[in-house]
């Protein structure tokens, strides 16, 4: 057995999308990794394939939205039916996002390119590296591994996040538990190729007296199905079904779908549970490792990827000695509430689309009348999408200032209307902290803040004044007016997205208040 070099930082345990996520915002904020998956190569599995536009908002930042953008097809809905009448259509073009649509590929391709941005900031996954043993005290935690060829390791770090799927060897090892539901609604899953007259730029949701069939189109007339299934009760869940099977319940449902090749099948049960805490000591637990629920909905990658970008700056601050324990709290504070409204979310998601009898009546006649509102669509796809997560109330945030805004402390930054506005500003690095100045309309821009961090000023003439690292024109005052900032402001974006501050001009040390917050 051997110990690392002291030098190391962290360590994450898991290689799939919500570990790769942890570990590339880690290493390119130079924190010193490890990062270690039991298993000896990538899945080939395509699992999870939906990235909503919060998700796709990440990547962006990330720096790799381009590349994964180009592996998929974008959905830019959802439809629902019943004995082929639609019932229910919500479009996603009205979402406050630079990219207002899902995007449906192959969770392969997701690793690929998390894994080659990996690669590009100099860490490799350890692979055929199992978990076994975790001990931590006050001032670290000790890892046990197992390599596939039987030889063990042990491993001194700072500190873990744990991303090691549902059967969370992590998680085991703090001694957490899921707390929740493990019985629920089983489901047959194709990964297939299909022809179908279904609209290839939306989801769609086929009701059916026998159970739902969830259509879902990906790149080159590659498709998503999923459809419940009602297997005798005690009866082991079937995980290798046939083609034969699945196309059998379409063309007892719908009709006018046709399989002529399948990548991947299987079948599933609906669990959902969560951890009490995302936080044991120096161990962090993200994704499937605390919480799981029904796909319904295809929340479950997002919010762990989510969890993971939430998490990685605040321990990158924390490592530097620019964060402080309250911040390191804050991911569960900020993170645990998310995933217990998906919970919620897509429970009553799986439990609609399954009704029987009567109540299978009503639900469709519910859904038409609600399909005519658009306030509902609007909601509908906000929570799709995502778009509606925010942490207004958190410690990691600096509430209360200014009145007259219309953005508030703990929210996502609003995209701008405009498409050059959002293009110039999405030129800002995204690593660390940027100060946003908005100039008083009309009125005479003020000095920057205080150093340290990127300085971006928005102002009607585009005056370049020193200490701005960057300046954007917006001679139509369309930022100060979305923001409510008609008397200019300062608006603090944290490294994922989310307003941490607002300060009125004239406050001289609101800024520095905010930092000083996230210190302690």
């Amino acid at each position: 057995m051997t110990d690392t070099p002291t030098t190391l930082e962290a360590v994450v345990v898991g290689a799939g999308p919500v570990g790769l996520v942890a570990a590339c915002e880690l290493a390119r904020r130079g924190i010193r990794i490890r990062i270690i998956d039991k298993l000896a190569q990538p899945t080939t599995e395509s699992r999870a394939i939906a990235i909503h536009s919060r998700s796709l908002d990440m990547f962006d930042r990330m720096g790799i939205v381009d590349d994964l953008v180009a592996t998929g097809a974008k959905s830019t809905g959802m439809k629902m039916y019943s004995n082929g009448t639609e019932l229910f259509h919500v479009e996603f073009d009205g979402v406050n996002s630079a990219f207002p649509w899902s995007l449906l590929t192959p969770q392969t391709e997701t690793e690929r390119v998390l894994s080659e941005r990996l690669t590009s900031l100099g860490v490799a996954v350890e692979r055929g590296t199992e978990l076994t043993d975790l001990a931590q005290d006050h001032d670290g935690v000790v890892l046990t591994v197992r390599r596939s060829d039987g030889s063990t390791e042990t491993i001194a770090t700072p500190w873990v996040i744990g991303a090691d799927g549902s059967h969370s060897a992590a998680r085991h090892l703090v001694g957490a538990r899921l707390a929740g539901s493990f019985k629920g609604e089983r489901f047959i899953l194709g990964d297939c190729d299909a022809d179908s007259d279904l609209d290839p730029a939306s989801m769609h949701t086929l009701f059916a007296p026998e159970g739902p069939v969830l259509f879902m189109p990906m790149r080159d007339g590659r498709a998503r199905i999923m459809a419940e299934i009602h297997d005798a009760p005690g009866t082991p869940l079937n995980l290798q079904p046939t083609q034969d099977d699945l196309q059998r319940i379409l063309d007892q449902r719908v009709g006018g779908i046709t399989i002529t090749n399948s990548h991947w099948l299987t079948c599933f049960e609906v669990h959902h549970g969560q951890v009490p805490a995302y936080r044991y000591g120096r161990v962090f637990l993200v994704g499937d490792a605390a919480h799981i629920h029904s796909p319904a909905g295809g929340q479950g990658m997002n919010t762990g990827m989510q969890d993971a970008f939430n998490l990685a700056w605040k321990l990158a601050a924390a490592i530097r000695g620019d964060g402080g324990q309250g911040l390191l709290d804050s991911y569960h504070a900020e993170r645990y509430p998310v995933a217990e409204r998906v919970i919620s979310f897509s429970s009553r998601l799986t439990t609609a689309a399954t009704l029987r009898g009567g109540a299978r009546v009503v639900r469709n006649a519910m859904m038409k009348v609600l399909g005519s509102m658009p306030a509902v669509g609007d909601r509908l796809a906000a929570l799709v999408e995502e778009i509606g997560i925010g942490y207004q109330g958190s410690p990691a945030v600096l509430n209360g200032r200014p009145r007259h805004a219309d953005v508030v402390a703990g929210q996502h930054l609003p995209h701008p209307d405009d498409p050059e506005l959002r293009k110039r500003l999405g030129r800002v690095d995204s690593a660390g902290h940027t100060v946003l100045t908005v100039a008083a309309p009309g009125g005479r821009a003020p000095a920057a803040g205080p150093a340290g961090h990127v300085h971006v000023l928005i102002a009607s003439d585009g005056t370049t004044i020193d200490g701005y690292d960057e300046v954007v024109a917006d001679p139509g005052a369309i930022i100060a007016k979305q923001y409510g900032l008609r008397s200019g402001g300062r608006v603090v974006v944290r490294p994922d997205g989310y307003i941490g501050a607002i300060v009125a001009l004239d406050d001289p040390d609101g800024v520095e208040d905010y930092f000083d917050l996230i210190a302690r």
